[in-house]
């Protein structure tokens, strides 16, 4: 029989362009038909308690384990602070207020109106802010890189939070006896080794527990502190802001290199608007307001009022707030307080993760949902495993909380400044804030935010390069997975069939049709698909019924089923269907199909097959130009292995293994 596309289709043979639907597009949220968030928008009575209780054990665990070493590195010798009563009062003041403007003015009374459909976090309000902003393209490109190394700064996080919290709360053994500091690295790995073993039991497991395990771990930290408030009510002045003044402006360049220690105290508040979307903002604000805030500041007044009594317990005031009898029950409950706080960033470090795939900048990776009701509670393997590893190289090569107190530091204020200017991009774009106000915000906000990170900054040498460069590692992989990307698709376009003329084409060769229905997933609704010229050429033969599937990325957390789906009937039993996720959600195409029933469209589960492209590609030296766009040989050849490394994309897409068609093609590029 004779192929009537053998002349259209030899021309594609040194090329087979990448068939990874995700990266179709997006469509702004401004057009996102009924999209909907995941959470309730206002709670009440019992509901709002329970949830306000689940939110300490996921929010509020970073910022509730501080305590333990927080106040404890500004009188590091090497700041040259000694606890006098003025010092002592200055520093209080300082962390009293960094918790005040940045926690509970900047993040809780304002970052947190940036919601992206009740989702936060840098990648959501990013996301916000590129779906409104089209037309300004250095612009665009700006905050898009600001936003990516922000997520990056955020993967550095979740490696030293893990670690500085755990060793925090196991050097409590030095307090107990100075025979247990050999034992403090070994038990420290071991427990890090179990947090990250017990990922994939998921947290559905182990989440009701988190919640009350923190509102014991509050009250307790607040008792302890309050008892000595009470011993020296005195120290309440330092809820004055004058003593926090006073002390920078006397101490002057060592008040500024302490900032990178004082802001220790409000690390987790990142962590606190990227967890919103699981439980949605007044919960997090009750919480905050009424509970967590005043445990935090009395626990710190207490260990203030401590050091003012007792000088020396400046080595390590938390543990030593606490009778020697409470000291070993204090260690349990600190390091169980610790795994809640790393667990936070973990799920946090899964959760951008699946946003990085979805929104095109990470390759598929193996994402397993580890709740059947909650569909925030995943478990990526890869993200897990190298987030395992990296703890574990951190503890065996700094040895101490406090020396990871830099490299800490840096994660947190880059983080937060890089908010900040998003922030105020979203105020003044789309909600058309008056430029007096948001003038105002952002003086304000940035003054702390670079006043922070500057004096963080000056510690790169002293481990605060550990984040910048998995900051800048993993920017540069997600940069160059988005541009190979985007080179791809354009060499798809300049190739691929125009569908008319191929549906043409296939009217005039009269090929055999074979009974039941072929799903051809593309990145290009508009084009006939490389892999099915390919089917077409080696096998002669289509099924009856044809389904072109591409899956878009909105920039909204979901979409509604009742909107998921739009299709467009074709000639010759050929289906042009579209698919819209959000960047929280996973696709799932057999579920699509099954959505299409509704609408007369066959796929009987066991008369349905899946074809899919894969690809080798072959690095060349020469430039690589397409459409305006180009690659260097070095990140050619970091984009063909982080593909080659990706995620079978039958099972990203939750294709059935027994009815998938995969047929490969070497590409030179």
């Amino acid at each position: 029989m004779r192929d009537p596309l053998a002349h259209s289709y030899a021309g594609l043979s040194p090329v087979s362009p990448s068939h990874d639907p995700t990266l179709s597009g997006t469509y702004p949220a401004a057009t996102a038909p009924n999209t909907h968030a995941h959470v309730e928008a206002h709670p009440t009575g019992k509901r709002l308690a329970v949830l306000a209780v689940t939110a300490l054990g996921v929010v509020y665990g970073d910022i509730g384990t501080s305590p333990l070493y927080a106040f404890r590195e500004c009188f590091k010798p090497e700041y040259g602070i000694t606890p006098t009563p003025a010092h002592v009062y200055g520093v209080l003041s300082l962390i009293v207020w960094a918790l005040m403007l940045v926690v509970s003015v900047k993040y809780i009374v304002y970052v947190m109106r940036a919601d992206n459909r009740g989702e936060g976090g840098i990648l959501a309000i990013l996301a916000l802010i590129i779906g409104k902003d089209t037309t300004h393209r250095r612009r665009r490109f700006a905050l898009i890189a600001l936003g990516l190394f922000g997520s990056a700064l955020l993967y550095g996080d979740g490696v030293i939070t893990p670690a500085i919290s755990v060793l925090g709360a196991m050097e409590g053994l030095d307090v107990v006896s100075t025979g247990f500091h050999a034992v403090v690295i070994p038990v420290t790995l071991a427990v890090l080794i179990g947090l990250f073993l017990m990922q994939r039991v998921g947290t559905a497991k182990v989440g009701a527990m988190f919640g009350p395990l923190m509102l014991i771990w509050f009250t307790l930290i607040a008792a302890l502190g309050l008892h000595e408030v009470v011993r020296n009510p005195a120290i309440l002045g330092a809820l004055n802001p004058y003593y926090a003044v006073v002390f920078l402006v006397e101490e002057r360049t060592v008040g500024f290199v302490l900032l990178g220690a004082v802001v220790l105290a409000v690390t987790g508040a990142e962590a606190l608007y990227a967890d919103m979307g699981h439980f949605g903002k007044r919960p997090i604000r009750l919480a905050w307001f009424w509970f967590v805030f005043p445990c935090l500041l009395l626990n710190y007044l207490g260990q203030g009022a401590l050091v003012l009594r007792d000088p020396t317990a400046v080595a390590n005031p938390f543990y030593l707030l606490a009778p020697r009898a409470l000291l070993y029950p204090l260690i349990v409950i600190a390091t169980m307080a610790a795994i809640i706080a790393s667990q936070a960033l973990i799920s946090g470090a899964f959760s951008l993760t699946q946003q990085c795939v979805q929104l095109g900048y990470s390759p598929r990776v193996t994402i397993i949902h580890t709740s059947a009701r909650e569909a925030g509670q995943i478990y990526i393997p890869e993200v897990n495993h190298a987030l395992m590893v990296s703890c574990l190289f951190v503890v065996l090569g700094f040895k101490t909380s406090s020396a990871l107190g830099a490299a800490y530091g840096i994660a947190v204020t880059g983080t937060m400044a890089i908010t900040t200017i998003l922030f105020l991009v979203v105020a003044a774009g789309r909600w058309n804030w008056p430029r007096w106000k948001v003038l105002l915000l952002g003086a304000v906000f940035l003054t702390i935010d670079v006043a922070f990170f500057g004096a963080n900054v000056i510690k790169v040498a002293n481990g605060g390069w550990v984040p910048l460069v998995v900051a800048i590692v993993l920017f540069t992989m997600m940069t160059t997975w988005k541009r190979g990307k985007e080179i791809l698709r354009e060499r798809l376009r300049e190739i691929t069939m125009p569908l008319d003329a191929f549906l043409e084409s296939v009217g005039r060769g009269k090929i055999p049709r074979v009974p039941g229905t072929a799903v051809f997933m593309t990145s290009e609704p508009d084009g006939a698909p490389v892999v099915l010229l390919h089917h077409l050429k080696h096998n002669k033969v289509l099924h009856e019924q044809v389904v072109l599937l591409s899956i878009q990325t909105a920039d909204v957390p979901e979409v509604d089923d009742d909107h998921r789906v739009s299709y467009e009937p074709l000639m010759h039993g050929f289906v042009r269907v579209v698919a819209r996720y959000g960047f929280m959600e996973y696709p799932d195409a057999p579920h699509i199909m099954a959505l299409l029933k509704k609408d007369g469209i066959r796929a009987r589960p066991l008369e349905t097959s899946y074809y899919l492209g894969r690809e080798l590609l072959l690095p060349l030296p020469q430039p690589w130009k397409t459409g305006g766009l180009s690659m260097s040989i070095w990140r050619k050849r970091l984009f063909a292995i982080m593909s080659k490394n990706a995620r079978s994309a039958a099972e990203f897409f939750q294709l059935p293994p027994n009815r998938v068609v995969e047929l490969g093609t070497q590409i030179e590029f």
